[in-house]
């Protein structure tokens, strides 16, 4: 690791080849923290480059536990982290919503680590118990329209470092990886990032997959539509900007989507949304992300359209009825 640090610090670039070795290395134990965090540390100071995004994906997807659920066209919703904004768990909700509307989801989440409750911890919270097999997690999405894959139970090398990253508080590579390592590989993803250059890579790596791809960033700092100014919108088709009225919807304030300051809290928020009991800028964030997924599809007619199915699934208690089921 030392000559690896000594070649960065002069400011090269890894090689694909080189990042997917790194990796797998780190997975297999074979640095100590010190080095890992020196390591972690030189991408705090400069942006990841795109070899090296795909060096780190190849070598987590190389190693990732295999997963093989039977489901036709299912879609993962998911955003980096990090954007400092500690807001509601955007993505989970929609991805209930999303389920309660018809459409299949295979989430991919974990617990926070840039910031205090992460998609995984908000479930467990909520008493769902983590699946480890491609059987559970198949009877999950059959009964209720979707599964949860705790990313640590897949990913060996996200299990070396959570503590790690956990420590340090602060948005890591591995935030940029987690979007584009699911295991199950479902066919439609929608993925919040939050900055340009980021959404940049991300483009540029995901054009050569076969899978479809929406790459959503909220132009004021968010990874996901949050309503609180224009987004910009990136598919294999090309980019657009939003402003809240093309979405259908006012403005909201950085405020009204605020997670809380503990887990427990925000998981409370989380099940008031989904029993219908959520504020009406909390409802329109998660009903704008659940519209655009459904629309990325390509199932369930326009966006409009698909912002009627959504505001059905949260308002006639199927959302909240798929999230009772996935906890059965």
């Amino acid at each position: 690791m030392k000559e690896i640090l000594e070649y960065l610090f002069n400011h090269h670039t890894l090689s694909k080849s080189q990042a997917k070795a790194i990796m797998i290395e780190i997975a297999q134990n074979k640095f100590n923290a010190t080095e890992v965090t020196a390591f972690v540390t030189i991408f705090l100071m400069r942006n990841i480059t795109l070899p090296e995004l795909q060096g780190f994906r190849e070598a987590l997807l190389q190693m990732a536990v295999p997963v093989e659920i039977n489901a036709d066209d299912e879609i993962d919703i998911v955003g980096t982290g990090g954007d400092g904004k500690n807001t509601i768990n955007i993505s989970t909700l929609a991805s209930f919503v999303v389920a309660g509307a018809g459409q299949k989801v295979i989430k991919h989440g974990n617990y926070g680590a840039s910031t205090l409750t992460g998609s995984s911890n908000v479930l467990e919270e909520a008493g769902y118990a983590f699946k480890k097999t491609s059987e559970d997690l198949q009877q999950d999405l059959d009964k209720a329209n979707i599964c949860f894959l705790h990313a640590p139970y897949f990913h060996p090398a996200l299990q070396s470092v959570g503590a790690l990253r956990k420590s340090l508080g602060l948005r890591t590579f591995f935030n940029l990886l987690g979007p584009l390592v699911n295991p199950a590989k479902p066919q439609f993803s929608v993925i919040g990032v939050y900055n340009l250059e980021i959404a940049r890579i991300y483009q540029y790596l995901l054009q050569k997959d076969e899978r479809e791809f929406m790459i959503v960033h909220g132009m004021d700092g968010y990874d996901e539509i949050s309503l609180t100014h224009d987004t910009k919108i990136i598919t294999k088709e090309g980019e657009k900007v939003y402003s809240t009225s093309d979405l259908g919807f006012e403005p909201v304030t950085a405020e009204s989507i605020q997670a809380e300051s503990s887990i427990q809290e925000t998981a409370e928020i989380f099940k008031n949304i989904l029993q219908g009991k959520g504020t009406s800028q909390q409802n329109a964030v998660v009903l704008v992300n659940a519209a655009v997924a459904l629309f990325h599809t390509k199932k369930f007619g326009n966006y409009n359209e698909c912002l009627i199915l959504a505001k059905e699934s949260l308002y006639s208690g199927k959302a909240l009825n798929s999230f009772e089921l996935l906890l059965k």
